[in-house]
């Protein structure tokens, strides 16, 4: 399905960062029913914003939902080649069979852009809110409004794919601190 390279995901991404190059980060908010998804392009510090949708699935067959997500999100990365990929963290809540499928579909949202051999950072709900609003507490009309305003003239799909840009806008923000930091320790141990 997917083809492997032989250099790993993170070694070329750090190339890709050496050399200037853009990076596409693919955010995903996993859902059984709905699941956003949302790729940027990251050049630096500069974002920009390179499609964002919705992966349905309906019915009451698990294993055809799980599948038909799966089917979806893999045409999603095969469409927009991305390099790395960001996945929001789930908590438990107190509906436990609720709890349950949303990790099925968390699985298919992890295994997909692991087949394809992309790197997958994983963050809580209140760390992306975070990143992109400055709060950790976030509602999602302050979520839309801030990607709005990160990726300027967007066309979101909806909340859920607003809500996968932001996990791929906090996933770029984390790239970036990470890089910022190697680079600096690299300089103080020379």
């Amino acid at each position: 399905m997917f083809a492997f390279c032989a250099k790993s995901a993170e070694s070329l991404r750090k190339m890709a960062i050496k050399k200037g190059w853009q990076m596409r980060v693919l955010g995903i908010d996993p859902g059984l029913q709905n699941m956003g998804w949302g790729v940027i392009e990251v050049n630096g510090s500069r974002l920009t914003h390179v499609a964002n949708g919705v992966c349905r699935s309906t019915g009451k067959d698990l294993g055809l939902r799980l599948c038909e997500l799966h089917r979806q999100l893999t045409a999603v990365i095969i469409a927009h080649a991305p390099d790395t990929a960001a996945v929001e963290q789930t908590f438990v809540n107190k509906d436990g069979v609720g709890t349950l499928k949303l990790g099925q579909a968390r699985g298919i949202a992890m295994l997909v852009p692991a087949q394809a051999g992309l790197p997958i950072g994983e963050y809580y709900p209140n760390a992306i809110k975070k990143a992109v609003v400055g709060v950790g507490h976030a509602d999602k009309k302050q979520i839309d409004h801030m990607v709005r305003l990160q990726l300027p003239g967007v066309d979101l799909a909806g909340p859920d794919a607003a809500d996968a840009l932001a996990i791929a806008i906090c996933h770029a923000h984390h790239m970036q601190s990470a890089d910022t930091l190697a680079a600096a320790l690299a300089k103080a141990s020379a």
